[in-house]
């Protein structure tokens, strides 16, 4: 890809909830997350859904999803400590390799405002070709993480994807 040209990164938004599944509560983060990656990334979402908190459909959807070749998946939802938040357990089945500074960097931030950004569980990986980042459930941390990670994020699809140069050195690692 030549210098200056951007990269459409094709995403998928998973709301985990067990009410928004049932339909007892609107889910407000899924469309935020929507709104925020169309605008800042120009980004184009193809896939959507709503699970409920179950381990074993939130990663069968991850694994479909990442098998349908989308650059990245973004889950909103069972990130905390509840007994049924398992939505990181379930990215972990699904993931071949972590991607820690992205949950780090959303929880460093969150710290800035409220002391409970440190109970946040979420985490971010690699499955093939294909990106998967934790956000928690609220529309106020969804947006202050996706404002952290959002710069950084067509880079790292881009290495990803083989697009900027793999085999280069890294800037900060000479």
């Amino acid at each position: 890809m030549r210098k200056g040209t951007k990269m459409a990164i094709s995403v998928g938004i998973l709301t985990v909830s067990d009410r928004s599944y049932r339909g007892e509560r609107e889910d407000a983060s899924g469309p935020l997350i929507r709104q925020l990656v169309a605008e800042r990334l120009g980004a184009v979402v193809e896939r959507e859904g709503v699970v409920p908190d179950e381990r074993d459909i939130v990663a069968s959807t991850l694994v479909v999803w990442c098998d349908e070749g989308l650059d990245l998946i973004l889950t909103t939802g069972g990130t905390g400590f509840a007994p049924r938040d398992v939505t990181p357990e379930a990215t972990k089945d699904v993931i071949e390799r972590e991607a820690p500074g992205l949950a780090e960097a959303m929880r460093a931030e969150g710290l800035k405002t409220t002391p409970h950004a440190m109970l946040s569980r979420a985490i971010a990986g690699i499955r093939g070709s294909t990106l998967i980042v934790n956000l928690p459930g609220s529309p106020r941390a969804v947006r202050e993480g996706l404002e952290v990670i959002l710069p950084a994020l067509p880079h790292g699809i881009e290495i990803l994807k083989g697009i900027h140069g793999a085999d280069r050195r890294h800037e900060y690692g000479k």
